[in-house]
């Protein structure tokens, strides 16, 4: 027997309890795969977050320079008006549409998993396309659809002899609201629809034969598979809505008048003051207090779900 051969037969015969481990010896065979992405999420997230953070406690003086102001920024945000208008206006927003294209996204999830809905494999397609779509391409759609005196509501009101105008201000957040339900009520029935295409269908057949009812499977057993995608959901959408942007952005050329200011909300604000006012510090506190506000709403969201899964 050779010296490898015998090597081997006592490893066999080695009791489980005296295999030496090195439990000292790192294993970084993982890095190896994970070391793109972990750079790419450096560079462009990392380092972003860190010097946002960082110029964010400096002020750009006409006379002087750059200088060190601390936490000045965040005390002038504090009691900037303007900031705190556009915070309450994605808050609104954030209230009113997310439970509306969540329970859309719901409804129709669940017309897709009932398997009565004739053209599936269409419908599903179709909802999704949306969210396909650029969101400045289907702003410029809606917008031109949205026009009192061309397109759509135009042609309505010429129609009709009515005087329609869905981008007056009092209704203008919610003609933004129906862009952004369209762009992504589909996207979240998708995640609706994995959810319960992970659901056992001999779990309905033993409902159907104890006498449950379609609504009752429905309330009993949909349903509650849902809670762990809507958390999702939930947490996605708001983090969306705080950072609306594009619609607003794209609409305020086709809006009449000052509908759309400059601060509508907090990210054109951020915008405008670095690019057009030359206040990229003071913009890079607002950023960093939105991300803060937006955070906390998230965690305390994903917080409230764990409880209630907990359940």
């Amino acid at each position: 027997m050779s010296q490898q051969a015998a090597v081997a037969a006592d490893a066999l015969h080695t009791p489980a309890d005296q295999v030496r481990v090195n439990r000292h010896r790192a294993d970084w065979r993982g890095w190896k795969f994970m070391w793109p992405f972990a750079l790419v999420f450096t560079f462009v997230f990392i380092i972003p977050i860190l010097y946002a953070i960082y110029i964010s406690f400096f002020q750009k003086q006409m006379i002087g320079g750059t200088k060190f102001v601390g936490i000045s920024n965040y005390i002038r945000l504090f009691h900037d008006q303007q900031f705190w208008s556009s915070v309450g206006r994605v808050a609104l927003f954030t209230c009113v549409q997310v439970p509306i294209m969540l329970f859309l996204s719901a409804a129709m999830a669940l017309a897709l998993d009932s398997m009565k809905l004739h053209g599936a494999k269409f419908f599903r397609i179709s909802t999704f396309l949306p969210y396909a779509v650029p969101a400045v391409v289907s702003t410029l759609v809606w917008g031109f659809m949205y026009g009192a005196k061309y397109g759509l509501v135009g042609s309505l009101n010429d129609w009709l002899g009515t005087n329609l105008d869905v981008l007056s201000p009092s209704v203008l957040l919610a003609s933004i609201g129906n862009i952004v339900t369209w762009e992504f009520t589909g996207y979240n029935m998708l995640i609706f629809y994995s959810s319960l295409s992970t659901i056992p269908h001999s779990l309905y057949e033993a409902a159907s034969i104890d006498g449950a009812g379609e609504w009752q499977i429905v309330k009993s057993i949909k349903l509650p598979e849902l809670k762990g995608s809507l958390a999702i959901t939930v947490i996605f959408s708001i983090i969306g809505s705080f950072q609306l942007f594009n619609e607003p952005s794209i609409l305020q050329n086709m809006v009449p008048g000052n509908a759309i200011t400059t601060y509508y909300t907090p990210n054109m604000y951020a915008y405008n003051l670095s690019f057009a006012g030359n206040q990229s510090n003071y913009a890079a506190a607002l950023a960093i207090t939105m991300a803060v506000i937006t955070m906390a709403i998230a965690y305390a969201v994903q917080l409230n779900s764990m409880k209630e899964q907990m359940k």
